[in-house]
């Protein structure tokens, strides 16, 4: 499934250059002409992340959300800034169709858990946003990506499956934003060791032969943001590479 991503600061549609508030570029587009276009072609998910929520939770974006859900009949999953059970049940009530879960499933592993049980593998998806190192380990980190932590990409999704994870986004944070490309190995590597979950590949997006390369990995899901809002291709052409390779 190819999933269209839109950052949000401020109800504006931006990018940041790996993850860096710093270097923000904004997009002169109108979110809700692009939903309906969205719709229109056939899309089945789209990704938001409140850049706001995530950088401060006392400032999500929960009206314009709640507009945004209300506009479109576009399943949505929605990221930025999810700390406690609070939020997710204040946007799955909203009309979220999924919520997605950072740094809380490192910090507070043990209450992640306690959500997948809670409210279901389908409501729930890990972001895994890792670095990986020269000798090849896929290190998480967590808070915006400032902080790397002691844990590998395959110890999380291990401790989860327990839980029923079904859903991850793994983002190469090297790769996010760039248009240099997605890391093929890697989603090759891990849709190889875990064959139930349904990955959503994240990050370096340019051409469509990268969606291509993305497939033959075997993940279910490619996020595709910034090559989308700089016109590289089309939706449809998008949406008709995925459908016949």
């Amino acid at each position: 499934m190819i999933i269209p991503a839109f950052d949000l600061i401020d109800g504006k549609a931006v990018r940041l250059y790996q993850g860096n508030y710093c270097h923000q570029k904004n997009y002169d587009i109108n979110l809700y002409e692009s939903l309906e276009q969205y719709a229109l072609k056939g899309v089945k998910l789209i990704h938001l992340v409140d850049l706001d929520g995530a950088k401060n939770s006392k400032n999500r974006q929960l009206e314009l959300l709640k507009k945004i859900l209300s506009y479109t009949n576009i399943p949505i999953q929605i990221g930025g800034g999810i700390r406690n059970a609070k939020d997710i049940e204040i946007l799955l009530n909203l009309g979220a169709k999924r919520v997605v879960i950072g740094s809380s499933a490192i910090i507070n592993k043990d209450e992640v858990k306690e959500w997948l049980n809670n409210y279901g593998s389908d409501a729930i998806v890990l972001a895994l946003d890792i670095h990986i190192t020269n000798n090849s380990k896929k290190e998480i980190y967590i808070n915006g990506w400032q902080k790397k932590t002691n844990y590998s990409l395959e110890e999380i999704i291990q401790y989860f499956f327990s839980s029923q994870l079904k859903h991850v986004l793994c983002t190469d944070i090297s790769k996010d934003g760039t248009l240099l490309g997605p890391n093929i190995k890697l989603y090759l590597e891990i849709v190889k060791s875990f064959k139930d979950i349904e990955f959503q590949a994240s990050g370096g997006v340019s051409a469509l032969q990268d969606i291509i390369s993305l497939k033959k990995t075997g993940v279910q899901n490619v996020i595709v943001g910034r090559s989308l809002l700089e016109k590289k291709f089309t939706i449809e052409e998008a949406l008709q590479c995925w459908q016949n390779e």
